[in-house]
């Protein structure tokens, strides 16, 4: 992953304030620690944190390009799956590349389309792109959302970054948690309202969205949406058009110059991208792939079955290691340290999430960075294959996310001063808003009273 960050003023001249957006880009040092770059203009200034994936030559940002008169000037977090393909179409329009990065075709891909390219990339993607020609700013983020994008409107400027802390980082914002915020963050958290981001003046990107800043003001654009269409096709025709669609999404993220690792817990999703992955090498004649796993001292002495979980992952493990030749690495989490670094894991994550479960990851992710850059796992797999305990269960009036029970117990622990926050009344609200823009088949049966 990397970092991007930008601070826009038309009205002002923000070219001798450059340290304020270094400050702000910065702050994602940890998202890119091989290099970093800024680009300065009178009326914007861009900056970039990069982990280095593919051509670390190449593709330093942020990148710029002057078609005749007009320049243009890109700062990306992402990967694109289609590369090739664009950079083809453009070769055959007359553009001319200088290195393979995904980056330079992103970008010559803006400059042809303009706010369409977003029709002809695959891939996920947060990016910027300032075009001083005309004066404006060009944000989008990809269809599911995969990379973070965040933005803030204060006098007369739009501010932007990968993560919330790199916009609190400049002077004209202030860290502030109103009461709309406090209550999002009590009723919903670890999951946010569509654009909310719990900090005043600060709002995300919503997937599938780009936004223009110019002149004539700010414009939000959703740009893809989800269809809902039948399902015609038999088991064995769904079986192998489901396999296809998740080999070719798991070989689209293996084009690397740095090693590539995959996490393996047994489940479904992790084994079988370790699976496809382990087959990819072997074809490419590569080393055998690396995979790691994550458990805790003496689980084996305490585990306990339940719902989330209804068995421990090392009998599972064992097996796909045995059946794709991996080299297994097993990292051990001391329990005491799991707790020691929550704060540590909630500050990487910006705001509370799933306790124990992100320290762990955190953990994780920081022993497997020590063998690999890259690595490949089966995080959000539950949310499309049904993976958790509330897609079996039956549900007569859904009046709020199935994962959203523990709203009872989270108005408990509001002070004396925030017992009046309509918690119930919020959830409420915002799971019915999110089921009306769930596209339905014609026909579909809608619940009137």
């Amino acid at each position: 992953m990397c970092g991007i960050v930008g601070w826009v003023n038309l009205k002002g001249n923000i070219k001798d304030y450059s340290n304020i957006v270094i400050d702000m880009r910065d702050t994602l040092t940890f998202r890119g620690p091989d290099s970093s770059g800024i680009e300065s203009y009178n009326h914007a200034i861009l900056g970039h944190r990069r982990l280095s994936i593919v051509d670390p030559t190449g593709g330093l940002q942020p990148m710029s390009k002057t078609i005749g008169n007009k320049k243009y000037t890109i700062v990306y977090n992402g990967e694109l799956y289609n590369t090739e393909e664009v950079r083809n179409d453009l070769i055959k329009k007359g553009y001319r590349f200088i290195s393979y990065s995904d980056t330079e075709v992103l970008l010559a891909c803006f400059i042809e389309y303009k706010e369409k390219c977003v029709d002809y990339i695959n891939g996920i993607y947060a990016f910027g792109v300032w075009d001083e020609y005309n004066q404006e700013l060009f944000l989008a983020r990809d269809p599911l959302g995969v990379k973070p994008l965040f933005y803030a409107l204060k006098e007369n400027s739009i501010i932007f970054g990968s993560e919330i802390k790199s916009i609190l980082k400049h002077p004209s914002i202030e860290p502030i948690v109103n009461k709309e915020g406090l209550l999002e963050l009590m009723s919903l958290d670890p999951q946010r309202k569509l654009g909310g981001a719990i900090f005043k003046d600060i709002k995300e990107v919503a997937p599938a969205n780009y936004l223009k800043f110019n002149k004539n003001g700010v414009y939000l654009n959703e740009y893809w949406k989800l269809e809902a269409k039948e399902h015609e096709q038999n088991l064995e025709q769904t079986t192998h058009h489901l396999r296809d669609l998740l080999v070719d999404a798991i070989e689209g993220q293996l084009v690397s110059d740095v090693p590539v690792c995959t996490f393996l817990s047994g489940g479904l999703d992790s084994s079988f991208i370790s699976m496809v992955t382990a087959s990819a090498f072997k074809r490419n004649n590569k080393d055998p792939l690396s995979t790691f796993s994550v458990d805790y001292s003496e689980n084996e002495k305490y585990f306990k079955s339940n719902i989330f979980q209804p068995n421990s992952d090392s009998h599972w493990i064992g097996k796909m290691v045995d059946y794709i030749k991996s080299e297994h690495h097993n990292i051990v989490l001391d329990n005491e340290e799991l707790a020691t670094y929550l704060i540590q894991a909630t500050k990487a994550a910006e705001l509370p999430l799933m306790a124990d479960i992100d320290s762990s990851l955190y953990l994780f992710a920081k022993e497997v960075r020590k063998y690999a850059t890259v690595a490949l796992s089966g995080e959000c797999a539950d949310e499309i294959f049904g993976g958790y305990p509330w897609y079996t269960k039956k549900i007569d009036n859904l009046e709020i996310f199935p994962w959203a029970d523990s709203v009872g117990h989270r108005k408990k622990l509001l002070s004396k001063q925030l017992k009046d926050l309509p918690i119930e009344e919020y959830v409420k609200q915002v799971c019915s808003d999110s089921l009306k823009n769930v596209d339905k088949l014609a026909g579909s049966l809608k619940k009137i009273h």
